[in-house]
């Protein structure tokens, strides 16, 4: 089982509230992230109409920034930073952020830099200690901050000096060319929240709250009213920071009364498996699930983000609304550049509306990526809420994943792509997360390889962002057991390093010198890749699957996937073999394609991008196709 913030390998219901923050979309209710993909809704007639764009595609690379820069290779579990080290914003120089550029990078996320609870003294800086018995990990869980001004201390070389040590990171970002990113946890903060760092005029979250009732509108917390909080009990023997001694760890945290927990539990014990080291953050949303502010008009899917701002001018809104405002503004007042948000569909969506449309009055360029995981209400938080993109985890993401595993077939990647033209901008791509298995571990695919031709998929086949996690492109494992959680993903609980990725930080010279072979060869694929997404215009062109007419050819299979791209000056096809043989076959071309190309009779060069690699393209009369050969995992971008 794992244990993390979300325990998202859980099948787990959402509480009422939640579930009212998904009605307030008008929209049915989903359960949270289950096993279950959620079944196919209808969608709008697709369009290939490309996409505007003088250059390439956004690509987003995630870092989690307390392990990036360790090259401590200890890796004890439930470690302290004395054992295991940790990464700080110094370390993160020029030479990684060049590395990181080769990767086509424009943004990098920077996960886990707010200030969240954090099993070490930090007493000697005004900050109050923790207690593990509500902190998942020894590190904690960047997703309970305590402190929305301020960063977390572990990361600075003088804690003292925390805020200016990101500030220069932010700065030294800039000078490389690549944008910031920083997470904003709107669902729910951590269970003792203080701010020591707050500007004048600030008020803590809960400070002024009526804890004599469950609910008020402009309280930042729920209450379950005349019962003190308890601590979960534990399961299969857990013991906070592994069984080691500790003052504070002793199955007990006051608070009195209790609030609810961030999943939305209304329990003054809320189950292990629950979000029990957060609280559930009220916007105004009663507990029976109707609304204590405006709702949007329909027709506010249609409008701009200016006609948004307007509408909540001088509306009277709940205080938490207020509350993110004022901390998003901050951050961009310090040079962050976009935000990526915390189980956003969990929010009311008129909340996204009012706070995006703030933000990007403010700074109209601001980089919004939301997570959302319920597929009926992706319409819905990209234009009333304004949001510039969402995960594309349970269409795209889950059905690469099923291929990659040898359990799916290419056909789901075809309707996945049809079922989201309308939006397939707004639906950023991803093969690793920070909540996701690693594709080398053996609980995912065994093989960093067989994401290869996944990847190409992910990066070129639409107009939409795609997204790195640090360590990917050389096969990180995710071997460990670090403490809080299971292995095959790496830890964001405990402190300890990044075998493979360690290789490339080569004690901070961020060389790939200690990369084995194989290691290299994979970085080079990823840098290749990236790199073409990031520069070549073609892949914010249009797109047409070219699956469908291909699948009864001989030596086409179910494993295998091909599309084109492009538009008014470049021609690109693209073909991918997901199977651990190799193959050839006869691509064929639709003939609308070969219309539209204005392919007339003869022979026509084709370059693979991804390599020296040369092929043609056989017109006679009315048809036309490629010879294509394709050894295990291997892709060809061939370009006209």
């Amino acid at each position: 089982m794992r244990l993390s913030i979300y325990s998202k390998s859980n099948t787990l219901l959402l509480s009422a509230l939640a579930l009212a923050a998904v009605a307030s979309c008008g929209k049915a209710p989903v359960e949270h992230q289950t096993a279950t993909k959620q079944a196919a809704v209808e969608k709008p007639v697709p369009t290939s109409e490309p996409v505007a764009a003088p250059a390439g595609k956004v690509v987003v690379y995630q870092m989690f920034t307390r392990l990036f820069g360790n090259s401590n290779n200890a890796n004890q579990p439930w470690g302290t930073i004395e054992q295991n080290g940790v990464g700080k914003f110094n370390d993160i120089n020029q030479a990684a952020l060049k590395g990181i550029k080769e990767l086509g990078a424009t943004y990098v996320w920077y996960t886990g830099i707010l200030h969240h609870a954090v099993i070490r003294d930090y007493s000697a800086y005004g900050i109050s200690l923790d207690d593990p018995d509500v902190v998942k990990g020894r590190a904690g869980s960047p997703y309970a901050v305590k402190d929305y001004y301020s960063v977390n201390p572990d990361l600075a070389a003088d804690p003292a000096k925390r805020v200016q040590e990101f500030e220069a990171l932010i700065e030294r970002t800039h000078a490389e060319g690549l944008k910031v990113i920083i997470d904003i946890v709107p669902n729910h903060v951590a269970r003792h929240y203080k701010s020591l760092d707050k500007p004048a005029g600030i008020e803590d979250f809960g400070a002024n709250d009526d804890t004599s009732v469950e609910y008020k509108r402009d309280n930042n917390f729920y209450y379950v009213v005349g019962q003190p909080f308890q601590v979960p009990k534990p399961l299969n023997g857990y013991q906070p920071l592994g069984g080691e001694a500790h003052p504070l760890s002793d199955g007990k945290f006051d608070e009195n009364p209790a609030k609810w927990t961030g999943n939305g539990s209304r329990l003054a014990q809320p189950d292990f498996n629950d979000w029990y080291e957060t609280v559930k953050v009220n916007y105004g949303v009663k507990p029976d699930g109707s609304y204590d502010f405006d709702r949007l008009p329909a027709d506010y899917a249609d409008k701009s983000v200016q006609e948004h701002a307007a509408f909540w001018q001088g509306k009277d809104l709940p205080n938490s609304w207020l509350k993110f405002r004022d901390i998003a503004f901050y951050w961009l007042d310090k040079g962050v550049d976009g935000f990526r948000f915390d189980m956003a569909e969990m929010v009311p969506v008129e909340f996204w509306s009012f706070l995006n449309s703030s933000i990007k009055t403010k700074n109209p360029d601001a980089f919004l990526l939301a997570e959302v995981y319920n597929p009926t209400l992706y319409r819905d938080y990209i234009r009333l809420g304004k949001m510039d993109y969402l995960y594309d985890k349970v269409e795209m993401y889950d059905s690469l994943k099923l291929v990659m595993q040898g359990k799916g077939s290419t056909d789901a990647i075809a309707q996945v792509q049809q079922g989201m033209a309308d939006i397939e901008h707004h639906m950023l791509h991803f093969l690793e997360n920070h909540d996701e298995q690693r594709i080398a571990a053996p609980e995912f695919a065994g093989d960093a390889n067989k994401a290869k031709p996944a990847m190409v998929v992910s990066a070129l086949i639409s107009s939409s962002p795609t997204m790195l996690y640090f360590g990917q492109e050389v096969g990180e494992t995710a071997a460990l057991d670090s403490g809080f959680g299971d292995p095959s993903r790496t830890t964001i609980f405990d402190y300890a390093g990044v075998p493979a990725h360690q290789n490339w930080l080569n004690d901070g010279k961020f060389d790939g010198g200690k990369l084995t072979a194989e290691q290299k060869q994979l970085r080079e694929f990823y840098v290749k890749l990236m790199s073409l997404s990031a520069t070549e215009a073609v892949f914010n062109g249009a797109y047409q699957e070219l699956h469908s007419i291909n699948k009864d050819t001989d030596g086409y299979s179910d494993k295998t996937y091909a599309f084109a791209r492009f538009n008014d000056s470049t021609k690109v096809i693209v073909a991918s073999n997901f199977a651990t043989e190799a193959t050839r076959f006869e691509l064929k071309l639709p003939a609308d394609l070969q219309k539209q190309w204005q392919l007339s009779k003869g022979d026509y060069q084709l370059q693979d991008l991804l390599s020296e690699r040369k092929a043609s393209l056989k017109v006679t009369g009315d048809t036309a196709s490629v010879k294509i050969e394709l050894a295990p995992f291997e892709s060809l971008v061939l370009k006209l």
